[in-house]
C-alpha cells in the first residue's frame, strides 16, 4: 500500500505538471485591480478546465472570490447555481457590483480585464485554439482530482484560503475543499513581482525576501512574518495552518464523514 508521504508527492508531481501544461499562467500579478464593494461570487470545479481559466485571471488581476464549490455528484450548490443562472454549466460568475452574470469562461475573462482592469485581454491570457487540448491533458494529469463530490459536513462559515492559482501545492487544497464542497473565500496572492519567483525557500532572488510595500503580499508579511501558500483559517474550529499536507490532513479529519 503506498505511504500517505509517496503519495502526497505523487500527487504533487502531478499538480506541477498541471501547471506546466497551464503555462504557469495564475502565477504573476498583471494588473492588481481596485478591491471592489462586495466580493466576487464564482460556482467552480477546481478540476475543470474552462474554471481554471477563470481563477488564473483572478490571480493576474489579484481579485479575491467566493468560492461555492460544485463538484459532480455535489448537492450543497449546484441547485442553487441552477436556480441563480438557470443551468448546470460551470463557471458561473455573480458579480454584485453591476449585475453581471457570466457563463463562458472566455466571457468571463474579457470582463474581468475590461471591468477590473481598464483594459484588453493581455495575449497570454487570451483564448487560443489549443486550450481545450492542453487545459483538458492538465486536468488529466491530476487525476481528475477536484471534479466529483465526496460526502462532508457542512460548515457554519465559510472558510478562507490564501493562494495562487499556479501554486501546484495550493491547487492540491483547493481540490480537497470542492470534493468535500466546502464553500472559501480566496484571497489571491499572486507574485507581485520577479524577485518573488520560487517557493517561498528558495525564490530566484537570494537574501531576505521583502514584498513590494503596499501590495496583498506586504499586508500579508507584516500579519506572518513570511509569505507562503497555501494558507487556511477556518473559523468554524479556530485553525490557521500552513503547508498543503497538513492542510489536507485536517480537511479530511475535521470534514470527511
Amino acid at each position: 500500500m503506498m505511504s500517505n508521504a509517496l503519495l502526497f508527492n505523487l500527487n504533487l508531481l502531478e499538480s506541477v505538471t498541471t501547471s506546466t501544461l497551464s503555462g504557469w499562467r495564475g502565477c504573476l500579478v498583471v494588473k492588481a485591480a481596485t478591491r471592489p464593494e462586495k466580493v466576487l461570487v464564482l460556482y467552480d470545479m477546481e478540476g475543470c478546465p474552462y474554471c481554471r481559466r477563470v481563477r488564473e485571471v483572478l490571480t493576474a488581476l489579484h481579485l479575491d472570490a467566493d468560492i461555492r464549490p460544485c463538484p459532480k455528484g455535489g448537492r450543497r450548490f449546484r441547485d442553487e447555481a441552477v436556480a441563480l443562472g438557470g443551468k448546470a454549466q460551470f463557471p458561473l460568475l455573480m458579480d454584485e457590483n453591476t449585475g453581471e452574470k457570466l457563463y463562458e469562461s472566455s466571457d468571463i475573462v474579457a470582463y474581468l480585464f475590461q471591468h477590473y482592469g481598464k483594459g484588453r485581454v493581455p495575449g497570454y491570457y487570451k483564448s487560443r485554439i489549443y486550450q481545450p487540448v492542453t487545459g483538458s491533458m492538465a486536468s488529466a494529469v491530476s487525476g481528475l482530482r477536484g471534479l466529483r463530490a465526496t460526502p462532508s459536513l457542512k460548515p457554519e462559515q465559510t472558510l478562507r484560503l490564501w493562494s495562487f492559482e499556479g501554486s501546484p501545492f495550493s491547487r492540491l487544497v483547493r481540490e480537497r475543499l470542492c470534493e468535500l464542497e466546502l464553500p472559501y473565500t480566496l484571497h489571491n496572492l499572486g507574485k507581485e513581482h520577479w524577485t518573488e519567483i520560487g517557493p517561498a525557500k528558495q525564490r530566484l532572488k537570494p537574501g531576505p525576501y521583502t514584498p513590494r510595500p503596499g501590495g496583498k503580499r506586504a499586508a500579508f508579511f507584516a500579519r506572518h512574518g513570511r509569505v507562503q501558500v497555501p494558507y487556511l483559517e477556518d473559523p468554524n474550529s479556530g485553525e490557521a495552518l500552513f503547508e498543503s499536507s497538513r492542510i489536507l490532513r485536517y480537511l479530511d479529519r475535521q470534514y470527511t464523514v
